[in-house]
């Protein structure tokens, strides 16, 4: 967090959750960053939605690797649902990386506007970093 001030670049953290005690048990709103003992976070709350959608509106390219939330289940899937429809129909250009977020994107209905859809989300986020695939690496 210090080095991103440093380059004047902002990371948004969730403002609000849907927690639960269990992981399929009933969802609560969670209107506090925090999330309290005995609770974890399932899904980003609809505040934090909003926000990332509005940001995700002034972007011209976005790099999507992980859902928002345990999307599978209908309870859990508001956010990273929220976040798919906003990509699925932005004037940005799209990649998606990763296994889960391409079920994501699939099951939001929105995969046919997206840019590019690939299940290596490690391994894209290691190409960006590094300059490198690994798999390709091995066989030289």
């Amino acid at each position: 967090m210090r080095r991103q001030k440093k380059k004047n670049v902002q990371i948004f953290l969730p403002l609000d959750h849907v927690i639960s005690c269990e992981f399929n048990g009933a969802p609560l709103e969670c209107a506090e960053e925090d999330i309290p003992d005995g609770f974890m976070g399932l899904d980003i709350g609809a505040k934090t939605a909003d926000l990332y959608v509005d940001e995700l509106n002034k972007c011209k390219t976005v790099l999507w690797n992980g859902p928002m939330g345990v999307f599978e289940n209908p309870d859990y899937a508001k956010g990273t649902f929220a976040i798919a429809d906003a990509l699925g129909s932005g004037n940005s250009t799209v990649v998606v990386g990763g296994g889960d977020s391409v079920a994501a994107v699939n099951q939001a209905g929105v995969s046919d506007h997206i840019d590019h859809i690939s299940t290596g989300g490690g391994a894209s986020l290691e190409y960006i970093e590094f300059g490198k695939l690994p798999g390709i690496e091995i066989l030289g």
